[in-house]
């Protein structure tokens, strides 16, 4: 039986904004009638199904935690904290640049002079954080700071990132990203 893959997802998430059966969310993956939720899983799903055609997470165990560990803080730092510099006024608003230019400062002193997280190669890391280039420009217009200003590095690995066409052909245009962090802040209350 050949793989069936099905990837339930929206057009306007900078990471297809996620539906699973528990959250409610998406993006949700169906592979051959089984659902795989959340997009860091699915991505190690990828990596250990079809490990054949690419490797995400390095072999080796210490170096496979460290990335999820990595991963994991973008997950759950950056998307917050974005989100809370959107929908905040005076000095939360402040205190969430502050924190969101923060953890880029922190995820540029892991990156280093290193091309990708992982190294040499595009990897677990990289994947889990080159969605929000699509929401760089919301921070900076919405935040009123510059990531080339505040995080040189970051933005020199986004560009590197976007040189890879499968990269290019699937992050979400920052304009439209803004447009939507708008509508949803001005219609949905967000």
């Amino acid at each position: 039986m050949a793989d069936e893959v099905v990837l339930l997802e929206t057009q306007f998430s900078p990471f297809a904004a996620r539906l699973n059966p528990v959250n409610k969310q998406i993006p949700v993956l169906i592979h051959n009638g089984r659902p795989i939720c959340e997009s860091l899983i699915i991505v190690q799903y990828i990596d250990e199904v079809w490990n054949h055609k690419s490797l995400f997470l390095p072999s080796d165990p210490y170096q496979r935690a460290h990335a999820r560990f990595w991963a994991d803080y973008v997950d759950k730092k950056i998307y917050p904290i974005g989100k809370m510099l959107w929908s905040c006024i005076g000095e939360v608003k402040e205190a969430s640049k502050k924190d969101l230019i923060e953890c880029f400062k922190i995820l540029e002193g892991e990156l280093g002079e290193k091309p990708y997280f992982g190294g040499e190669g595009f990897g677990f890391i990289d994947v889990a954080l080159i969605p929000f280039y699509s929401l760089f420009y919301t921070f900076e217009t919405l935040g009123n700071f510059s990531m080339a200003v505040e995080c040189p590095k970051l933005l020199e690995w986004a560009k590197r990132c976007l040189q890879k066409e499968s990269v290019s052909k699937s992050i979400y245009d920052e304009h439209k990203s803004y447009e939507t962090a708008l509508f949803m802040k001005e219609k949905l209350g967000f």
